[in-house]
């Protein structure tokens, strides 16, 4: 069957039609962006919005996809027409060359070394169903090498190019599996299993040996609890050598050394946080404990080809501190020419005399930049355009602590909270935008929302961390686990308090913003704070905690139930369905703009579908938007935009009216 993604978005549209009940016939319902969003009960947009809106638009940034294989290069991925795809830069300050330019946002992208070509993924309508494509720079010609039907990724090399390691679903649709391509005795690619993945948890490669011997692998039951194997390629034999289901730890593989006698990785075993690690394989001795003096989590090591030097990250409240690594006697120093801000993506050059990062901050969208390893200096490569926008305007955050209804010791715990203020005195409105995860971590970063909600709205933007963030210590991150689900909600509440002593803020204009674990944030909060909210913005959000669970993806559903709790326990269902939002509908009185990807594979669409019909029963205001080519949240440059524009009628109409 040949039929164009247009055709068939246009089908799904008349089908999402037909089957509206009887009394859909009272909704305000049309079909934008060529069919493919339906919008129910969303007001026409006056034309003066996207006008105004366009700079905000119009921003781009820049995410590091590797070298060139002569090293005179770099890859990125920018987004020019609707979706991002891969560009070269030949340059510091060059010209983004496009090289891909596909329908669909280019994904995860690994340069084979030693050679020109590149594996990259790629899914259809934000499914996440990634296919692995080879492609070749010369003539842009690619080839899928997957099997076109199941989940993949996790790409990685071997590092003479001859394997290809991944993470696939091919074998039953629901374990994520470990494969591998060797593409010198299989020249027809038919991948063999490297791993049978016991259960639904995630597993998946990290590093060849140096002599291809043998497999780093991660498997991730839950951020509070994963573990680390070494598979012997040969016999197939695998050895867990860090974590256990009698200690559960959070151990986040990273390298094997320069010998492959032993393996770096992460750990909070005996910590609060994510210490970096060393483990001589075969003794008995135990990890070596490097960054013991850091109390921070350090976010991931990068080694160079030879493994003979490195970087690592340190997350220090929500800012990156990067470090220079060296694995002959651990040592390492503060790399001080990085900017302050949010930094990763790091990839050192084939010949090892570069490093490549990625750096953004809250006045700079996420652009390249490249260190020379011995001199330190640092060049920046690509200069994202921010929309014609003066980045000097744009409002920094300050970062405060609020008092919650728990304490620590004799004080009460304080939640850390990213406030986005603008210049004239108020009292301004607030826009409460909630992360998702739930373990997620609100960061200082670059948001053009923000900046408009600011400029358009003249309101302030207050961006908590409430328990259960990533990045404050495992104790602050299992505090909403299981039964204390809503212990979180209630940090909502304490904020709400807070903006009600802050002179320059209107505790009598409050709305609340979030996707994904954010969107169910968004809802519990409405059911609670009701009477102290005037606005409510739900995208991709978890409505009732057990059809999500039953109805979510089979490979991702052993992933959750850790956090949010097993759904099949008597018990834990009870509690589930307690405080589901779509259970306590009736206490929601606040206008609802409800968004939606119909293909999403995490919450699915009968989660917004639910709510909307149910708010809709009451008599309670509610908008809804559903993109039929999207999935967890919006890929596309055409349906962010609509969206952008909706939100802001939205807020104009209810939160400062």
């Amino acid at each position: 069957m040949n039929s164009s993604p247009r055709s068939l978005a246009m089908l799904a549209a008349l089908v999402l039609f037909l089957l509206q009940p009887a009394q859909a016939e009272e909704i305000d319902r049309r079909t934008a962006n060529s069919g493919n969003v339906v919008l129910e009960d969303v007001p026409e947009i006056p034309a003066e919005i996207g006008q105004a809106l366009e700079r905000y638009q119009n921003v781009r940034s820049a995410g590091l996809a590797g070298w060139s294989a002569d090293g005179e290069s770099i890859f990125i991925e920018t987004r020019f027409a609707d979706v991002s795809q891969l560009h070269r830069v030949d340059q510091p300050g060059g010209m983004r060359r496009q090289l891909t330019w596909f329908d669909e946002p280019v994904g995860q992208v690994a340069r084979r070394p030693g050679h020109a070509t590149i594996a990259f993924t790629m899914d259809e309508g934000g499914s996440e169903f990634s296919q692995i494509y080879l492609f070749d720079p010369a003539d842009g010609s690619h080839r899928m090498i997957s099997d076109g039907e199941s989940r993949n990724g996790a790409l990685q090399w071997s590092d003479d190019g001859r394997f290809l390691a991944f993470q696939s679903t091919r074998r039953n649709g629901r374990s994520n599996d470990v494969w591998m391509f060797d593409f010198e005795s299989s020249p027809e690619l038919v991948p063999e299993l490297v791993l049978e993945a016991p259960g639904g948890s995630w597993w998946g490669p990290v590093d060849f040996a140096p002599d291809n011997s043998s497999l780093l692998v991660q498997q991730y039951i839950s951020i509070n609890d994963s573990r680390i194997h070494v598979v012997e390629l040969e016999s197939g034999d695998a050895a867990r050598i860090a974590g256990s289901a009698e200690n559960p730890a959070r151990n986040l593989a990273y390298a094997f050394s320069a010998e492959g006698k032993g393996v770096y990785f992460g750990t909070d075993a005996g910590s609060e946080f994510n210490k970096l690690a060393y483990l001589e394989l075969g003794s008995d001795s135990g990890p070596e404990i490097i960054t013991g003096d850091i109390d921070w989590s350090v976010d991931g090591l990068t080694l160079n080809h030879a493994r003979s030097a490195g970087v690592f990250a340190t997350n220090e409240g929500g800012i990156t501190r990067m470090y220079q690594f060296d694995p002959s006697d651990h040592g390492y120093r503060r790399i001080e020419a990085i900017p302050d801000g949010v930094v990763g993506g790091a990839a050192f050059s084939p010949d090892d005399s570069r490093l490549g990062l990625v750096v953004n901050n809250a006045r700079s969208p996420s652009d390249v930049h490249v260190l020379d390893w011995g001199s330190g200096e640092l060049d920046r490569w690509t200069f994202s355009e921010v929309g014609g926008l003066d980045p000097d305007d744009f409002v920094m955050p300050e970062l405060v602590e609020y008092p919650t209804f728990d304490e620590v010791g004799d004080e009460p715990r304080r939640i850390p909270a990213f406030v986005y203020r603008p210049e004239d005195p108020g009292p301004h409105p607030v826009v409460i935008s909630i992360h998702g995860g739930p373990e997620g971590q609100a960061r200082p970063t670059f948001s053009s929302t923000y900046q408009l909600w600011i400029d358009r709205l003249g309101a302030a933007v207050v961006v908590p961390n409430v328990r259960g963030s990533s990045g404050y210590g495992k104790t602050y991150l299992q505090l909403d686990n299981g039964m204390r689900r809503e212990d979180s909600v209630r940090d909502i509440g304490a904020l709400l308090d807070w903006i009600a002593e802050q002179p320059d803020l209107d505790a009598d204009r409050v709305a609340v913003y979030g996707g994904s674990y954010g969107g169910y944030m968004v809802l519990a909060s409405s059911v609670y704070y009701s009477d102290r909210l005037e606005a409510a913005v739900d995208i991709v959000g978890i409505s009732n905690f057990v059809t999500f669970l039953e109805n979510t993806q089979d490979y991702r559903r052993d992933l959750r139930r850790p956090e949010y709790g097993d759904e099949r326990d008597p018990e834990m269902r009870a509690h589930l369905e307690a405080i589901s939002p779509l259970n306590n509908v009736e206490k929601i009185d606040v206008p609802m703009f409800v968004v939606q990807g119909e293909n999403d594979p995490r919450v699915p669409v009968s989660e917004a579908d639910q709510m909307v019909a149910a708010l809709r029963e009451q008599g309670s205001p509610v908008w809804y938007m559903n993109a039929l080519n999207e999935g967890h949240g919006y890929r596309r440059k055409e349906n962010r935009d609509l969206f952008s524009e909706a939100t802001i009628l939205f807020l104009e109409r209810y939160l400062l009216d």
